[in-house]
This record gives C-alpha cells, structure tokens and sequence, in this order.
C-alpha cells in the first residue's frame, strides 16, 4: 500500500494508482480534471522517486517537474508521498 500525505493528513491507497481522488480528499483544489488548467498544481515535499514520471500534460504545462506535479495526472507507485498544494502555498489544506 502506499501512502499520500500533507502535514495534517494521511491516506492509504493501492500502489501504482492515479492520485487525483485521494489528493481532493486531502484538499487539493481541482478543476478540468483533464491537466489543461492547472488548478490543481502541487508541490511534492517527499517521495517525488514514487511517483510516475512527468506525462505530455504535464510536459506542456512548461512549469512542472519531479517536485511540481498536477495532482490529477500522477501516479503513485509505491511508498509515501508528501504534498502540499501550491495554490495556497501551506501544508493547511482547505476541505470542501
């Protein structure tokens, strides 16, 4: 099982599953859910070797990289990772 956390929270899930779920769980603010708007830009603190590498939506964003993800276009494949959300810039989420 791997692991998605912030500072406050953590969630178990299935090694090599996409992200987006859990991450809005965890407060992560999204909006196309498709990787053109950006909304829900992350920053990874820990663990960034445990995600997948960087996809083409990610590539064309031209901003992102191992550290700075899109939430709903990442997989983790295995241990823990550590994210915040970069819209806010803190580890305190905001919880629908």
């Amino acid at each position: 099982m791997a692991i998605l956390k912030t500072d406050q929270e953590e969630i178990e899930l299935q090694d090599r599953s996409r992200i987006k779920d859990v991450a809005e769980e965890l407060g992560i603010p999204f909006g196309c859910r498709s990787g053109i708007c950006g909304t829900c830009k992350i920053e990874v603190l820990e663990g960034e070797e445990n995600l997948d590498d960087l996809n083409e939506q990610e590539q064309a964003m031209g901003d992102r990289d191992r550290t700075h993800r899109l939430a709903c276009q990442c997989s983790i494949l295995k241990g823990t990772v550590k994210i915040k959300s970069e819209r806010y810039g803190s580890n305190v989420f905001f919880k629908r």
